[in-house]
């Protein structure tokens, strides 16, 4: 008796056998055949150009599928049905060993025609239904029938016999399933507000920076599920969850409502679409609360290495207060130009020359040739000891390599500890080979306003280094008197007068033919620097981005 003769018994029956209970293998296969061993296997060269008949097919199929769902004792059986019966066995063995199989069913067996990709050959769709150790887990599947000149019938093996997704060289696993890098949460200090680059354009690059930290160097609770592997045992594709990973949640210090005001500070018309960048710290423990940029040249706000301009005035003037006795009511004349070690400084042109100025009025006006002499004539000591600048932006306001937290990567300050030539005098105005960023002219103010410097962070529990000594009371008052000045009377005035209880140091930096705008400022709670590249003035361009910053709330 052949198959064809009991084509109507089987017809459109469902395969549907676990493990154990299965009928004889004859019954199963509607025939009597002969054993496995004497079957003449169907090679892929000996396939016909022909494909077989739908019907005898479709019964063929479910002959292979009964042995398959019958357990390890048939597939022997199993395998000697297809054109590969070696690898056939492997891969049945491999399939019930990765994926815990306790027990295998099929259903809704169907022929779908002639294969449109090999048109010898019958497609047999199907659903499976594997009982694993973690849970029931069914797909449709797909095998394709071919047949030799003789009408021998094979089931054409390949990996996606076994599942649609499996290749060469993959198998599949049963096994805990790691959350991945990209569903890291990524918060607000708030604990639940979500930073997206899609929401926060300025922080799409630190967001991916702190998220795959995470999850290099922290663990969420692992699901389970089955994936398909490759040779070295990596997944390539999950393809069932049972129970769902908990991803890795990083809360940082960013306040949701200040960064939406930051991005759009940056883009603040007065700025004239120039590059832009801003930070903002909680003035109390240097928690970075915002941090924003436009411009090309990737973020400025916290990468940026130029010259400070006249903001480095508060680190000048807090040298001389420390290391020279000076006072801020302390005589430092403010001369229309001023000599100093082989170069020739100017004031800006709005700059009044007053012969008996003060230091304060000196700040507040940001007169250039009063801070050159009184630091060249007071903080350089001899022909090559001019290290005092360096040594109070180091000790007192924590100047050195950062590491904010998350993996995430910021531009060092540069105050050289021996400035050469001409340098030796710029560098009390921020000029020379002095550098800094937003983020650390904004810990700059900070410092003044708390007294004491707090290293920037952006997540709460990354340690920071702190200075090696802290402000005195005296210096920090007569820096906080200085800057309070500078927003009330002084050159940050036309812009952050009205606001009550503001401490402020404008700046404007050469740089090639042109010039930036800074200007960092405080107030009771915040600390904001912005950098304006291309900006005329400080006043005029960086510090409408502060006072958007410093109103935001």
């Amino acid at each position: 008796m052949n198959r064809a003769a009991k084509t109507g018994i089987i017809g459109a029956c469902a395969v549907a056998l676990g493990l154990g209970g299965f009928g004889a293998y004859d019954i199963a296969h509607g025939q009597t055949r002969p054993s496995a061993g004497r079957r003449r296997t169907v090679t892929p060269a000996a396939e016909s150009s022909t494909p077989p008949p739908t019907a005898k097919a479709g019964t063929f199929a479910r002959g292979f599928l009964k042995d398959w769902a019958a357990g390890p004792a048939h597939y022997t059986a199993a395998a000697g049905e297809t054109d590969a019966p070696k690898d056939a066995r492997q891969a049945l063995d491999a399939y019930r060993a990765g994926v815990k199989l306790r027990s295998l069913a099929f259903s809704d067996v169907a022929t779908t025609g002639t294969d449109p990709r090999r048109r010898n050959a019958v497609r047999v769709t199907f659903t499976a239904t594997a009982r694993l150790a973690a849970g029931t887990w069914s797909y449709p599947g797909v095998l394709d029938v071919v047949q030799d000149a003789a009408g021998q019938q094979a089931v054409r093996w390949s990996p996606s016999v076994l599942h649609p997704q499996l290749g060469a060289g993959q198998s599949l696993r049963l096994g805990s399933l790691a959350p991945p890098a990209s569903q890291v949460r990524v918060l607000a200090r708030d604990g639940k507000t979500r930073l997206t680059g899609e929401r926060f354009p300025s922080l799409a690059a630190i967001v991916s920076t702190i998220g795959a930290h995470a999850a290099a160097t922290e663990k969420g609770r692992d699901g389970s599920g089955v994936t398909v592997v490759n040779t070295a045992g990596a997944s390539v594709a999950t393809l069932k969850v049972f129970k769902e990973p908990t991803a890795v949640s990083v809360r940082t210090t960013i306040d949701a409502g200040l960064q939406a005001a930051a991005e759009k500070a940056v883009h603040d018309r007065q700025v004239g679409g120039k590059p832009a960048g801003v930070v903002a710290l909680d003035r109390h423990n240097g928690h970075i609360r915002a941090v924003a940029y436009d411009g090309p040249d990737g973020d400025i706000a916290i990468n940026a290495a130029k010259a400070p301009g006249s903001t480095m005035k508060i680190i000048t003037s807090a040298a001389l207060f420390d290391r020279a006795g000076m006072t801020p009511d302390s005589t430092a004349p403010c001369l229309k130009t001023q000599a100093a070690s082989g170069q020739v400084f100017h004031n800006e042109a709005d700059v009044p020359a007053n012969p008996d100025a003060t230091l304060l009025q000196a700040f507040a006006e940001s007169c250039n040739t009063a801070f050159v002499k009184e630091g060249f004539d007071h903080l350089v000591h001899g022909g090559d000891d001019a290290a005092d600048l360096h040594d109070e932006a180091h000790d007192m306001f924590g100047f050195g390599s950062w590491s904010i937290g998350g993996g995430v990567q910021t531009t060092d300050p540069s105050v050289p500890a021996t400035p050469s030539g001409g340098d030796k005098a710029a560098q009390f105005i921020g000029q020379g080979q002095v550098t800094a960023s937003p983020l650390v002219l904004a810990s700059v103010a900070a410092t003044v306003r708390d007294g004491a410097f707090h290293q920037p962070v952006i997540l709460p529990d990354q340690p920071q280094t702190p200075a090696p000594h802290p402000l005195s009371p005296t210096t920090a008052g007569y820096l906080q008197r200085m800057m309070r000045a500078v927003a009330t009377s002084g050159t940050a005035s036309a812009r952050l007068g009205t606001l009550s209880g503001v401490g402020a140091k404008t700046g404007t930096a050469e740089e090639g033919d042109g010039t930036n705008g800074w200007l960092t400022a405080y107030n009771d709670d915040l600390a904001v620097a912005s950098l304006v590249e291309g900006g005329s003035s400080g006043v005029g361009s960086a510090g409408y981005v502060v006072w958007d910053l410093l109103t935001a709330r």
